[in-house]
């Protein structure tokens, strides 16, 4: 809900540290999971005020080990390249997590990406301590797009920003 989403981008923008940094992305761009985990400070341009998605994370299953393992890969299809321009209350919230940054990602502290499953965990700790109600990752996704099209965003804008490969499939979703 709205009123969900205000408290949660309150939360987010008093407290820019990082690991809120990457639930603030996702729902101030439409990021996917991957995407967030995988963006390296490289990818920020605090000049011109864009973020270049170049890679993900992710997990796929090894037959052999019978186990998963984690890959990082290019993104999901060619226009799944793409810049994204960065929102006022993003930005600061970006500068002041770079301030605090060691970590050449932008989520977490490690030299390593942030893995999307942990990433989740914390994401679903997050809503629960604010008492907002379950939501999958991937509905902060689906909450930027929903906001951009109620504000008369058109729709060929809000494709490209999400990455999809065809209007269409935003005007079948949203």
């Amino acid at each position: 809900s709205m009123n969900h989403q205000r408290i949660l981008m309150r939360h987010l923008i008093e407290q820019p540290t990082p690991q809120n940094i990457g639930v603030l992305l996702a729902l101030c761009t439409g990021m996917r999971i991957g995407e967030v985990c995988a963006l390296k400070w490289e990818d920020v341009d605090f000049i011109q005020k864009a973020i270049t998605v170049r890679h993900t994370v992710g997990r796929i299953y090894n037959c052999e080990l019978n186990t998963t393992e984690r890959i990082n890969s290019s993104p999901k299809t060619k226009n799944s390249y793409r810049e994204i321009p960065i929102s006022k209350q993003l930005f600061q919230s970006l500068r002041t997590v770079k301030k605090q940054s060691k970590s050449p990602y932008v989520v977490g502290t490690s030299v390593q990406p942030k893995e999307p499953r942990s990433y989740r965990d914390y994401f679903g700790r997050l809503l629960k301590r604010l008492d907002i109600p379950h939501l999958v990752f991937h509905g902060l996704r689906h909450t930027f797009a929903t906001r951009c099209i109620e504000c008369q965003c058109d729709y060929k804008t809000v494709s490209v920003i999400l990455g999809h490969s065809n209007v269409a499939t935003t005007l079948n979703l949203y």
